[in-house]
């Protein structure tokens, strides 16, 4: 069956146009809701969002959808991805949905679901629903309507769940950290946490209009954050996302560090520890072979999926592994969580900080990543990766970069474009490959 509506991370766009309309909205929790509902239970949903313009109006027709096929709902405000996940398990609710666009800028939105366990639906459980946008809804007799309330504790609930990862032996005491908030989802609980822990606080993007989230700020542009660490003298710094599932890491010489280096760092950690299930972690395709030769070193696994944090997971979970993610910063660790969760793992980064009492500078650059190129290419329509010519090229930059590199080549699932990178000792090289396949796919018509 073709996806009309999900996407590799449930349904988003720019808001106003399909798929991201409040009519879609309803008929998505009136699908998702009629789905979802199984057993005599009274059913519910919880609901979360980030701090987009929009929410609001997609929010409402969200309750619209579900209380209409009988569904009751609970709303909780602006609360990170990994919140909503959280709370849809431990309110034994039948659904979670968060809506968030993510790191996108305020324009789009998006609709994240999450079944009864915490985790991202299945691809089954999309296909069944979409099929489900194709019918007329099953509408409940009207003494059946689901109720609608917002909580006041959810928050609260989020921050000491977050604090229960972090040691009771540990304490961040008169540590200095940045967080940015990405004027997102986490602008509340977030410096909340860590000042709880006994961190110096000093945030940034917590200051949410509804127009600003991701506007120069958080784990997208963190150029900012970089800049108050070292005037500021701090330690670290922590850049979120808007929905807060994603974590970059500034260290205390305005350096970033991204979600190899972390991995490498809590894998390596945890390994030392005891804590490391599976003797691997998992990362996607785009991942750094400075990282898979660091952990090889370290002995230990690396499985890559493809991209996207949700076959991150998969993987993770058909591997038995319990770190995984991705070099954009969302790092996933089921020990404590479902999806994604920026926060978390900054704890744990913070953990290792703690106890190693050494610099960010010198805790989180544990390889030198290998020259990596990634060019996009556009094409007008066929498949150019089925082009002979473009076969060859593909083969001729594998054969030349042999022991000492990488090729990897795929296709967007959004746009038409041809996605070429290499990488490898050698940057000269990897260059010279890039564009041969690169001139390899434009030569096809």
């Amino acid at each position: 069956m073709t996806r009309s509506y999900f996407g590799t991370d449930g349904i988003r766009g720019r808001t106003n146009q399909t798929p991201m309309t409040a009519d879609v909205a309803m008929k998505v929790g009136q699908a998702a809701g009629a789905h979802f509902l199984r057993g005599e239970h009274r059913h519910r949903v919880v609901i979360g969002k980030d701090t987009r313009l929009s929410g609001y109006m997609m929010e409402s027709a969200l309750v619209a959808g579900f209380t209409s096929v009988g569904m009751d709902v609970v709303m909780v405000g602006p609360m990170p991805t990994p919140g909503v996940a959280m709370l849809t398990q431990s309110m034994r609710a039948d659904l979670g949905v968060m809506i968030s666009a993510s790191h996108n800028p305020y324009v789009d939105n998006g609709i994240k679901l999450f079944g009864p366990n915490g985790y991202k639906l299945s691809d089954a459980d999309e296909a069944a629903i979409e099929a489900l946008l194709q019918d007329p809804p099953s509408l409940v007799d009207s003494e059946q309507i689901g109720r609608a309330r917002r909580v006041d504790d959810a928050q609260g609930r989020y921050i000491n769940d977050a604090k229960a990862t972090f040691s009771s032996k540990l304490r961040l005491d008169g540590l200095k950290i940045v967080v940015d908030c990405a004027n997102g989802a986490a602008y509340q609980v977030a410096p909340s946490a860590l000042w709880e822990l006994g961190a110096d606080v000093i945030a940034m993007g917590v200051s949410p209009n509804g127009t600003n989230i991701n506007d120069n700020c958080g784990s997208t542009y963190p150029q900012g954050l970089c800049e108050r660490v070292v005037e500021e003298g701090a330690a670290i710094g922590l850049a979120l996302d808007g929905d807060a599932d994603r974590l970059i890491v500034v260290d205390e010489k305005g350096k970033l560090v991204d979600g190899d280096q972390l991995m490498a760092l809590i894998g390596s950690d945890w390994k030392r520890r005891g804590k490391l299930v599976g003797d691997a972690i998992v990362a996607t395709v785009m991942s750094n072979l400075g990282l898979e030769r660091f952990l090889e070193d370290e002995g230990i696994g690396l499985e890559r999926s493809q991209v996207g944090d949700r076959y991150v997971l998969e993987r993770m979970r058909e591997k038995g592994c319990n770190v995984g993610g991705e070099q954009s910063g969302h790092l996933i660790l089921t020990d404590y969580a479902t999806t994604g969760d920026g926060l978390i793992a900054g704890l744990q980064i913070l953990a290792a900080l703690v106890t190693s009492e050494k610099p960010a500078s010198e805790l989180l650059h544990l390889f030198e990543p290998y020259p990596q190129l990634l060019k996009n290419v556009r094409y007008n329509g066929g498949s150019p990766l089925d082009a002979e010519v473009v076969k060859q090229a593909i083969a001729a930059g594998e054969s030349r970069l042999s022991e000492t590199g990488r090729v990897l080549i795929r296709k967007s699932g959004t746009e038409p474009l041809i996605r070429v990178m290499a990488e490898g000792e050698n940057e000269d090289l990897i260059e010279a490959v890039v564009g041969d396949i690169c001139a390899a796919v434009e030569g096809v018509d």
